[in-house]
């Protein structure tokens, strides 16, 4: 079916590893021991499976059928009966790391809502999709870092929503020209500025007030990420805090340009990147900057 050569195009080592180094993520694993880098790669590598379903637009393809493919495969590696090669390394991820189940399913969920909805009305209806999108990724991830305490969870879903909140605000010419539209509804028509506006790349005062709006609410996500992070487990999220240290330098480079972001494609340097991997990881370890 569409989904088996889905997977041959999109599991080939070499675009596996072209696609990570070339992410934002990338970085955030340097410092993990193997067996969780291994396992935090096949993760990502099972997101963007999913997402490229969605974004890919293929003659004679039905998404919503691969999607299903892929949750039965989800269930399949719960049974230990994975169909696919890639089913048998996540399934031998979910053992070691006892991945629960469900955060794997909301994620298959969110990019169903990307087939569903074009926008959304409120940010409570966006609010679902960020965590379906976002935090549940959050959610596998730090059973694979490890923590002890509880409210580490309520760090990963805060984070995620910071992050994918910071993802909109960079791709917004590029969803809105795929008749996407991540701003809430309802912030549009406060600001006065509509969704023909935003398909129209206009640039005006009322966007900007839009924005600085949209920037300060994923800007509250990162700070609530941070209070919310138990003393205890820090070291054990280095590799999210260095996710998270990227994506916030991102939200401030969409600042930087006054939010203008469509006419600069604004992203955080190599260099850059590594940088702040490396200042988070050593304020880490050795509780300095």
């Amino acid at each position: 079916m569409a989904a088996d050569s889905a997977l041959s195009r999109l599991l080939s080592a070499p675009n596996r590893l072209r696609k990570a180094i070339g992410s934002n993520f990338y970085y955030s694993f340097l410092f993990l021991p193997a067996s969780k880098r291994k396992a935090i790669t096949n993760v990502y590598s099972f997101a963007r499976i999913l997402d490229d379903i969605v974004d890919n637009d293929l003659t004679g393809r039905d998404p919503q059928a691969e999607l299903q493919y892929w949750r039965d495969e989800v269930e399949l590696c719960y049974l230990g009966q994975p169909s696919t090669a890639f089913g048998e390394e996540l399934m031998m991820t979910i053992d070691e790391f006892d991945l629960p189940k469900q955060p794997l399913l909301d994620l298959i969920e969110g990019m169903e809502m990307d087939l569903q909805w074009s926008s959304y009305q409120t940010f409570s209806d966006l609010r679902e999709y960020c965590y379906r999108a976002a935090s549940a990724v959050g959610l596998i991830c730090i059973e694979i870092f490890g923590y002890d305490s509880p409210r580490t969870r309520e760090y990963a879903v805060n984070l995620g929503l910071a992050l994918q909140l910071t993802n909109i605000l960079r791709d917004l010419q590029e969803d809105a020209a795929r008749g996407r539209v991540y701003i809430p509804l309802e912030d549009l028509e406060r600001f006065g500025y509509s969704e023909q506006d935003l398909k129209a790349n206009v640039y005006n005062a009322p966007f900007i007030d839009l924005m600085k709006y949209q920037y300060k609410r994923a800007n509250y996500y990162f700070e609530r990420a941070a209070a919310v992070l138990p003393e205890q487990d820090r070291a054990a999220m280095v590799a999210a805090e260095i996710m998270g240290g990227i994506y916030h330098e991102l939200l401030e480079k969409i600042g930087d340009v006054q939010f203008d972001v469509f006419r600069n494609r604004v992203a955080v340097s190599k260099m850059q990147r590594l940088k702040i991997a490396v200042k988070i990881w050593w304020k880490t370890r050795f509780g300095k900057t």
